[in-house]
């Protein structure tokens, strides 16, 4: 499933206060985030995804997303929780005249569907395959 937010951002913000959206997803792991800029923003927006104080896109601490008229998508596998399963987006827009809409997607699967087999049960059947130590 998908969780998909629309954001107008606002033009002449700053990384200093920088709009905030939250949105309120299921349960489950992350698998791909995408982040679409429109035409004409000419890197002027900027954007990063976080879980709380966590920053989950782009990875690096002070890092932003920034791009024009392009997509800008990352493969992911992030665990959320029932009881902390929302994600903010923060945004801001050096433009000085010009408000941008920006779309976030955000993919996410129940683990069973991604990661099908846990580790023990990795181990369990490869150990089945190979039989009893020491028969011919």
């Amino acid at each position: 499933m998908f969780f998909s937010t629309n954001i107008t951002v606002t033009h002449d913000t700053s990384e200093d206060a920088p709009e905030e959206t939250i949105i309120k997803c299921s349960s489950g792991i992350i698998h791909q985030i995408a982040i679409i800029f429109p035409v004409n923003s000419n890197r002027e927006v900027y954007v990063k995804l976080m879980d709380e104080a966590y920053q989950l896109f782009p990875t690096n601490r002070l890092g932003w997303i920034r791009a024009n008229n392009t997509i800008i998508s990352s493969r992911e596998f992030y665990e959320l929780s029932p009881s902390r399963n929302s994600i903010t987006v923060f945004a801001y827009n050096a433009h000085a005249t010009l408000d941008f809409l920006i779309t976030v997607n955000l993919g996410i699967l129940p683990r069973s569907i991604l990661q099908p087999f846990s580790f023990k049960e990795l181990i369990a059947a490869a150990l089945s395959i190979e039989g009893p130590v020491g028969e011919a």
